[in-house]
């Protein structure tokens, strides 16, 4: 990047790549753009922030790789190289960081190439210039197929939809539809999920739900001092007390009659990373004590969620609780 003669040939040799990436990208004469209300949809939002996300960073917490979007950290092939390699077994022999826009290209080919194959999907919603342009669309397709054939067991929102421009080029000019695209099918659970949202008797056993692990909670954690939350105050923020990870490993070294040394965690967590590593930790610990909690992911927790963060009290009440 020092030399003169660099500068000079970088913007003719990214011309050409954008020429055969607009290409790619206009294929068949269409373009499709998410609209900006759907982006604003709560299921959408769950799908991509809190399950995919989710299901990347644990998937690959082994390997200390970290993915904060998945509109921006996809695009040069890293993750994908890494996730086909931790559930297809398929190592390929690839530069680890490709730095320049050719390089991340050919890196995609070739990762998307084997992941295709795996996948056997009969029409693709993505393509290489579309994960690399960080095409939202497109990468969130990718992502449900991968995580749908490599690990059907994560919890899908159902029936993700979104609204999508669709720009088609023709010799006559450019022409405009609104279509809608599906990201995830319907399981016939909508009128459930609704029913759970608005139904008055389900919002009173949640409250006594939460009542219980909360008194749970505070039972145990009296043994060294500490008090989730005053019992006289509503516990909607119960989730929230867990999101960082501290308590949650307090309560199982307690619970379990060990002590998690404070070098393993991070006791003050100021950041994203460092919630994450907490509660990936406790669910290790849940794990290799037998704790099956079904379908949660660190990032549920750290996110706030709310059944998340239920199931992996509960897990804990059903052995110590009774």
């Amino acid at each position: 990047m020092d030399g003169g003669g660099a500068m000079e040939a970088d913007p003719f040799h990214n011309a050409k790549e954008d020429e055969h990436m607009d290409a790619q990208t206009f294929k068949a004469g269409k373009m499709k753009m998410i609209q900006p209300d759907s982006l604003k949809d709560p299921k959408l939002d769950k799908l991509k922030e809190q399950v995919l996300l989710g299901w990347i960073n644990e998937s690959l917490k082994a390997e200390h790789i970290v993915v904060q979007s998945v509109e921006e950290d996809l695009y040069d092939g890293l993750v994908l190289h890494h996730l086909l390699a931790r559930f297809a077994g398929v190592h390929l022999t690839l530069e680890e960081m490709a730095l320049t826009a050719s390089a991340q290209i050919r890196k995609l080919e070739a990762v998307l190439e084997e992941l295709d194959k795996r996948l056997e999907q009969q029409d693709t919603k993505w393509e290489v210039s579309l994960i690399h342009k960080k095409d939202l669309l497109a990468t969130l397709h990718l992502l449900v197929a991968m995580v749908t054939r490599f690990q059907p067991e994560v919890e899908l929102p159902s029936n993700v939809k979104v609204q999508v421009v669709v720009l088609e080029v023709s010799r006559t000019g450019i022409q405009s539809d609104v279509q809608t695209e599906v990201l995830t099918e319907d399981r016939g659970d909508n009128a459930q999920e609704v029913s759970d949202t608005n139904d008055p008797m389900e919002q009173l056993m949640e409250m006594e739900v939460k009542q219980t692990m909360l008194n749970f909670v505070n039972k145990t954690m009296a043994g060294v001092g500490l008090q989730v939350s005053d019992l006289d105050q509503q516990v909607w923020d119960l989730d929230q007390q867990f999101s960082d990870g501290v308590i949650l490993l307090l309560l199982i070294g307690q619970l379990e009659g060990f002590f998690i040394p404070l070098s393993d965690f991070r006791l003050t967590p100021d950041s994203h990373e460092h919630r994450l590593h907490n509660v990936s930790l406790a669910l290790s610990l849940l794990a290799d004590l037998g704790l099956q909690v079904s379908a949660v992911q660190a990032q549920d927790v750290v996110s706030q969620d709310v059944a998340g963060t239920l199931k992996v009290l509960y897990a804990l009440f059903r052995k110590h609780g009774g």
